[in-house]
């Protein structure tokens, strides 16, 4: 627990979902923990859910948008002091065939989960540089298998996912670390789904901040750069 006490984490989309989980887990192990969603008021009421007062900051910030980011970055590191860890973990998803996907609907998938990616990394590395701080990614095990009507959403975490492993190439010279996750079904609110007893087989979202935690408590030697978590006993087909 020592290990995390007082470290400072970013994790956007934080206000439900894999965020939510994460930003939980960090919590109970003593760190301070900034969360970011497109509606100020979504961010105050998880804070309240959370509730651990002075350590969690609540913020209005879009990841499509790099003055954000860096207005997000700014706002936790005048809250908490410095910063960390980021955890990009904001994303959305459309599914279409091709010939049904609209450019509105492309736009929106690739630009919240390859290009907020890019901004929330962009928007900190100056900072991460200084605490020799801790990127972790949310890819997909769809950033590396295909699927019918996945074309945005491929497309965008096949993205995440490469785009992840140059960056820790780029980084490590530096002292930062940088993993992306790739998790298979996780129970969610993603895509419409309502999550119930019938989701007791998928990854839940507390064994996504337990992973997160054990990344970061792992010996500064190691460096696991990719990681693929998929439920054990999926249903029969």
């Amino acid at each position: 627990m020592e290990q995390l006490r007082n470290k400072v984490a970013l994790i956007t989309g934080g206000t439900k979902g894999i965020g939510y989980g994460i930003a939980e887990a960090l919590l109970k192990q003593g760190a301070k923990v900034a969360i970011t969603s497109r509606q100020k008021a979504s961010a105050e009421v998880t804070c309240k859910k959370l509730a651990h007062e002075d350590d969690i900051l609540g913020l209005e910030a879009d990841v499509r948008q790099l003055d954000s980011q860096r207005n997000a970055v700014e706002a936790t590191i005048e809250k908490f002091g410095k910063l960390d860890i980021v955890i990009a973990n904001a994303g959305l998803g459309h599914f279409a065939s091709i010939e049904d996907m609209t450019e509105d609907n492309w736009n929106a998938v690739i630009d919240t989960n390859l290009t907020g990616v890019f901004n929330s990394i962009k928007a900190s590395v100056d900072e991460l540089k200084k605490t020799k701080g801790y990127y972790l990614t949310i890819s997909s095990l769809a950033g590396t298998n295909f699927f019918a009507g996945g074309s945005a959403y491929n497309a965008s975490k096949f993205g995440v996912t490469g785009f992840t492993q140059a960056v820790m190439l780029d980084l490590r010279k530096h002292g930062i670390k940088v993993t992306t996750i790739m998790p298979g079904s996780v129970s969610t609110h993603f895509n419409g789904n309502e999550p119930d007893e019938s989701d007791a087989w998928k990854i839940q979202i507390e064994d996504i901040g337990q992973m997160v935690v054990d990344l970061l408590q792992m010996n500064p030697r190691t460096l696991p750069s990719k990681i693929e978590v998929r439920p054990t006993t999926p249903p029969s087909k």
